[in-house]
Parts: C-alpha cells; structure tokens; sequence
C-alpha cells in the first residue's frame, strides 16, 4: 500500500489521507530525519551552511510538510480515529524535538559555525538562523545533566499530550450541548438570519421528523445571536451557562470534559520546566523568545493600559445599566444580559446594528474586496486555482502573485463553521518558503480558516462586519507567511518571528475594514451590489468605539491573569486549582467593570493558554496592537493606500519574516521606536 504522506507532491493528497496513513509515515519521516543527522555529523570536520543546515533543514521540511496536513485535518475535519493516529504521534514528535534539541555533537557543529569565519560571510537571515539554533539548544536543555534532560524531555512530551486533550474537551464540551426550541414565539427579537440557520440546523439533525423546530449550538455564530438580540432571557442564560462553562466541573456537562486536573499539571510542569533551565518562571521562560525583555516590562506595559482604559470603561458600564434601568425597567444586568442591552443601546445610539449590515457583507464582494485591498497596498494579484485536491467541499485555494506576475505564495480557503470543526479562526502554514539544495524556491503555502455561518437557502453566506475584521485579521498572518522573501527557512515567514510582534501584520490589516475608501469596494448589498449607504457606513464608524474601553480592560484581564497566573506559580501550594481561580479572581477585582457569575469557568476554555501557543503570551495581542495602530498611523499621514509607504510595510515587515529583531523592523519603517498613543486614539479611549 502507497502511503500518500511519504509521496512528496507540491500540495497534500487530502482525499487519499487515512488514519492508518498516519503513525508510519510519522515514524518513517523521523527515521529519515535522525539518520540525516548522523550523516551529517559524521561526514563533515568543517561545518558550512550548505554541509550543515541546509541538510536538516531540508529533511526536516519533509516532516514538517506531512505532520502539517495531519494537524490540519485534525482541527477541520476531526473523528476519533484520526484524532487517535494523531495523539499516538505527539510523544514521537516531541520526543525527536529533545533529541535534537539536546544533540551534544549537532550543538557543538552549530557553535563551531558561529566561530568560524565561515559565519561572517553569511547573510543576516542565515546569521540569524545559527543564533537563534543556537539560543533554542540552551532552553532544550543542552547544559544540563544527563538526569535533568531526560526530565526535561519527559516533560515536554507530557505538556504536548496535556494541551491536546485540553483542546479536545473544548471542542467536546463544545459540542455536546445544544438546545431546540420549538415554538417560534420563545425567539422574538432574534434576526431572519439567525432563525434561518437555527431551522436548517434542526432539519439537518432530524432527517425523519415533520416537526419545524430550531436548534442551537454553543458554535459563535449559533450562540452569539441569541446573547445579542433574543428576548427570551431564560434562553439566553441557558446559553450563556453553558458556554462560559465549558470542560469544567460546573454548567449542564458539569465534570463531563473537566479540564481542572489538566490545567493545574499544565501549570506545574512549566514551573518545573522553567526552572530546570535557570528561570525562576515561566513567564520569564516565555520571554527568553519575545520582543519584551522582562516580566516587569510586560505587566507594567498591561497595568499602564488597564489604568488608562478603566475610568473609561467604568462610564461605559454605568452608561448601560442607566440604559437598562431607564428603557427596560431592569435593575440588575446579569452577565447574559451584557451583550443584549449592550445591542439595545448600540442602536438606540447609533441606530445601526451588525444584522443591518449583514446583507452589505456577501461572501464573494468581502473575497474580492479584501483582494483589491492588497492589490492596491502591495501589488498583489489573487486567482482562484481548480482542481486543488481539498478536505471539504466548502474549501478554495488561490495563488498569489506580485506585481511582476511572479508566484509569492498559495493559499487554502475555509471560512464556514462546521460540525468537528474547531471553533475560532487562524492561520497556519502548509508549507514553508524555503532556498533547496538544487537552487529551486519552495513557495509558501497557508490555511486560513474560520468559522462564519454558510449559505442558507438561496441566499450566500452573509458575514457580519466584525466577521470581515476576522478574515482581515487571519489574512495578514497569511500574507505575513506568503510574501517573505527570505530563503532560510527557520527565519522566513512567519518563522522565528518573536510571538509578542507575530499579531503586527493582522491587526494591521484589519485597519482598511474601517476606511469608508476602502469599504466602497469590500461591501455589496447581496441582491441589489449598492455598496454601503453612506448613513449607515457614518453610523457603523461612529459605532466603532462604543464600548472599547470595556472590550479593551477584557482583553487586558486575559493578559494580566495570563501572565501573572505563570509568574506567581508556587509548586508548593496545596490546590493549585485554587491558584488558577484565586489569580482570576484577583486581576477581575482590580480592573474588571463586569463581574461574572461565580459559576463561571472561563478559564476551562481558555485554548490560547492551555491548548495553544499562547501561554504566558496572551499579551502579544496588545503588544503588537501598539505596533500596529502605530504603524497604521503612516498610512492616516500619507494616504491610505499610499503606494510608496504600502511598499515600504512590505519590504521592511512582511518580505522580512524572522530575520531580524522587529523592533529593527519596525524602526526601518516607522522612523521611530513605537509609541502607545494611536492604540488610544483608534480605540477612543482618553486617557
């Protein structure tokens, strides 16, 4: 039997993927992988680039391309028995990971090449690439003694089991729940689009029945609907219930998926980890990679933003309750009620909602607005390729082309909610740019994925405005990966970029969802094409800051209890659940304007930290937000899709990937260090 992940081809085989395809080829590509190494070793008294890093590199690349699909499929298009082949490959993977990692021979030939004279006639991305080798084999433990690295290896496989099956209860717990409602008179207030999806859920859950009905998921665009627009506040406390308590030990799934005990030997074992390599945290681990230098930097950088943000936000939650008390009669606004009023008062202020603009925002003029969007900043031109072998009837692929009509990238397209589909939206590469042996250039190629309600009936998928921000946002990580021109491949794309800066190039692009120039050609009405009418586009940009400040001090008590959650750690405590909940509780005493239910577990859910690439990391978002309102800035002085500053974004930042230190980057293009007051001011927040 052929296995398809051991033939290399431009792009996976998807269709032909198997769970049994999985483990051997696994295992099969790291035999490859360490015997390279060996070879390589063994061969060479003189170590070069080309003897030395492009060899592993290279084989490397080969796992790196086949694990990519696999992890990918996982997150799309999950069942048990591809998550099973999936999970059985984690200890292989991080197994080889401290192989290298701790390959006393592999670090003495990459110090040896950073001695030798060999070094200096490398460029700056391949420089980087040996000192950063170099930084990474000292926090895989290559000082330590023979006892301390096999720890540090078993705790590494340990920490890379634990964070999958945190994710896996999420998405469990996720789907575990839903609720049908039958009568339609219980969703008075909830929008056409929401009430058409609900009844097409329902029918595609019960095939058999005549019954009408309405079903709905704890998926966001099932469950957002419903906090934000139905009356029915029994229905919505439901919902809310159950959402915010998700894989815990409260809620209507109570103990089901409890991520409690994985959370606090998650938390236990990056202590022990951090501390086996000198830090006293792992917050201060975390940094030994980032943009930010210390752990003071860091919290004093959240506190100084939550300080600014707090009067603000105060006045915000007081101008609602007021509203709720005054309009409603309501005395007490319980955590299911926020986002309700919060839209009440939204349209009584500005009278216009996400659900009036749904119809401006077709799936197919978002696709080709936000194509004009890069076409016009950065010369690029976007073309839809057939024939690509996909994992779902409902993904597209494009190329991407520059102004000279050379290829700079590939790209997959899935931007509908599914079931076994993981929730949120990101990007992720398929393959990475890379210089091979032979001369040739491998191109890059991303995923970007989301998860947006589909097509309902004759109509196309229709997306909210902060849906369009969403695709934005994923497509400057995207094209962050697909437009560098570095050739080394640990420092191309997004690649060896410090993780406080990678947020820079989405968050920036999701400035042009609110230029009204640029929303004349990314908005449609679905059946007449008018774009937006202007006295909607006005009261959607004067809609844009109400409630910033409260949005603003949420997302600072996910960073602050983040970080301060991994600083704090004691091993020694007796229930370090208790820390988990004590640090949360903490941090929503001093900044939170909104104090949640004590049943509230959000943090049981929270992937970033324990299932992702986030931890002790949360921050980034805000950090790089600073460089990207800052760098936006530019743009505001000289023309939004000025052709000579939308050249230098893309020469300095996205063509850079990882081979230089961002705050280099960004100086290169701002003229300056960055500077917190456009972050404010974009966010109307006075400080």
């Amino acid at each position: 039997m052929t296995n398809p992940l051991l033939i290399q081809g431009e792009l996976p085989a998807f269709s032909q993927i198997k769970p049994e395809h999985v483990k051997p080829a696994v295992e099969q590509a790291i035999a490859n992988c360490k015997k390279t190494i060996s070879d390589v070793l063994n061969n060479n008294a003189h170590y070069t680039w080309d003897n030395l890093v492009l060899p592993i590199d290279e084989i490397d690349d080969v796992l790196s391309k086949l694990w990519s699909p696999v992890s990918h499929m996982n997150s799309v298009v999950s069942s048990d028995e591809l998550r099973d082949a999936y999970e059985s490959c984690l200890p292989l993977l991080s197994e080889y990971g401290t192989f290298v990692g701790q390959n006393q021979q592999l670090f003495e030939a990459y110090q040896s090449l950073k001695n030798s004279a060999e070094f200096d006639k490398l460029d700056t991305a391949q420089q980087k690439v040996i000192t950063n080798a170099l930084r990474d084999f000292t926090l895989s433990g290559i000082a330590l003694n023979d006892e301390d690295k096999a720890r540090y290896g078993e705790i590494v496989t340990r920490l890379s089991e634990l964070s999958s099956n945190f994710s896996n209860n999420v998405l469990d717990a996720t789907h575990a729940f839903s609720v049908t409602i039958n009568d339609a008179s219980e969703l008075t207030g909830l929008p056409d689009s929401a009430l058409a999806a609900a009844q097409a859920l329902f029918a595609s859950k019960n095939e058999d029945s005549s019954e009408q009905g309405y079903t709905f998921t704890l998926d966001i665009p099932s469950y957002l609907p419903v906090m934000m627009y139905c009356d029915n506040a029994a229905l919505r406390e439901q919902l809310y219930t159950a959402f915010v308590t998700r894989a815990s030990d409260q809620g209507p799934n109570a103990g089901e998926f409890d991520n409690s005990a994985i959370m606090n030997e998650l938390l236990t074992l990056r202590h022990e980890l951090a501390n086996l390599l000198g830090f006293d945290n792992y917050a201060e681990h975390s940094l030994a990679t980032k943009m930010a230098n210390t752990t003071d930097e860091v919290m004093s950088f959240l506190e100084n933003l939550a300080v600014k943000s707090q009067h603000q936000g105060q006045q915000d939650f007081k101008e609602l309750t007021d509203f709720a008390q005054s309009e409603f009669n309501v005395s007490e606004l319980h955590a299911w009620d926020l986002a309700y009023y919060g839209e009440k008062l939204k349209q009584n202020r500005y009278a216009i909602s996400d659900e009036q603009l749904r119809p401006y925002f077709p799936k197919d003029k978002v696709v080709s607005g936000l194509f004009e969007v890069v076409h016009r900043l950065f010369g690029l031109t976007i073309t839809k390729r057939d024939g690509v072998d996909v994992w779902h009837d409902d993904v597209a692929f494009y190329d991407v082309f520059d102004n000279k009509n050379q290829l700079r990238g590939s790209f997959y397209l899935d931007l509908y909610a599914r079931e076994k589909k993981r929730g949120g939206a990101w990007m992720d590469d398929c393959v990475g740019r890379a210089k091979l042996s032979n001369g040739s250039i491998q191109y890059p190629v991303a995923y970007l994925t989301c998860n947006f309600n589909g097509p309902v009936g004759n109509n196309p998928a229709l997306f909210t405005h902060d849906e369009v921000v969403t695709l934005f946002h994923e497509f400057g990580h995207g094209i962050h990966h697909m437009l560098s021109q570095v050739n080394a491949s640990s420092v191309a794309g997004i690649n060896g970029v410090p993780w406080d800066a990678v947020e820079l190039p989405s968050q920036f692009l999701e400035n042009w969802c609110w230029q009204d120039e640029a929303l004349a050609f990314i908005s449609g009405h679905f059946e007449t094409g008018e774009p937006l009418p202007q006295a909607m586009l006005d009261k959607m940009l004067a809609a844009k800051n109400f409630q910033s400040a409260m949005q603003m001090l949420r997302q600072l008590e996910f960073s602050i209890f983040d970080f301060s959650m991994h600083e704090n750690f004691k091993p020694d405590a007796t229930n370090n659940e208790n820390h988990i909940q004590q640090t949360l509780d903490n941090v929503r005493e001093k900044y939170s304007v909104v104090k949640p239910p004590s049943f509230n577990r959000f943090q049981h859910g929270f992937s970033h930290i324990f299932g992702g690439g986030y931890s002790a990391g949360y921050y980034s978002y805000k950090w790089a937000e600073v460089l990207s309102a800052d760098a936006f800035g530019l743009f505001e002085e000289q023309g939004i899709f000025n052709p000579e500053t939308g050249k230098s974004f893309l020469e300095n930042i996205l063509e850079k990937g990882g081979s230089q230190e961002p705050s280099v980057l960004f100086e290169n293009f701002r003229g300056r260090a960055p500077e917190i007051e456009a972050l404010l001011r974009h966010s109307g927040i006075e400080a």
